[in-house]
């Protein structure tokens, strides 16, 4: 089978913490969720999608936010082992807050823990099932696992909740040519 020519991963890896009380049950999500689903715009998009990131990495838990601060610090110098050690206990101490389950599923799917990465995807979408970052990375755990049927999904499943993602959009291409080349 041949590989996707291109493969984008949206970690949402930036976003600032607030003492505020958010998450994915934030009632300014509904909007922004809206419109993120009306704007033509991919400027305009970004920034929506900016602002429902925001959001869905606040917490006043402060051990929380301590924790995902921790991981998103060792993620971004690609420290996995203490990344996957501040999220394991940031979904211990926070099973609700659907990011605490989203970046563990990222870092998982970033050292080859494809199938721990799906549950943890799993629990994200329970959890905030319009969470285009979730089902977008399911794509690419599928497309590891050739799976191209469920990673086309995968990336639709995205693209219904936010329409200008770009690389839901290009994966779901190439996907759609590879199995019209199969057929």
């Amino acid at each position: 089978m041949r590989l996707l020519p291109i493969i984008c991963l949206v970690c949402g890896l930036t976003g600032n913490l607030s003492s505020a009380v958010a998450d994915q049950n934030d009632p300014r999500l509904s909007d922004l969720f809206a419109k993120l689903g009306e704007v033509s715009a991919p400027a305009e998009a970004a920034s929506i999608e900016s602002q429902i990131w925001a959001i869905w990495l606040e917490t006043s838990d402060q051990a929380a936010a301590s924790l995902l601060q921790t991981g998103l610090s060792a993620m971004s110098v690609n420290d996995h082992p203490a990344a996957l050690k501040a999220f394991d206990r940031l979904v211990t101490i926070a099973p609700d807050f659907a990011e605490g389950w989203n970046k563990r599923a990222t870092v998982h799917y970033l050292v080859g823990n494809l199938e721990q990465s799906l549950d943890d995807i799993a629990t994200t979408i329970s959890l905030e099932p319009r969470h285009f970052g979730a089902l977008s990375g399911r794509g690419l755990v599928y497309v590891s696992l050739d799976d191209l049927g469920r990673a086309l999904t995968s990336f639709e499943a995205a693209l219904a909740v936010y329409p200008n993602m770009a690389g839901p959009r290009i994966n779901a291409e190439a996907i759609r040519r590879i199995l019209g080349e199969e057929i």
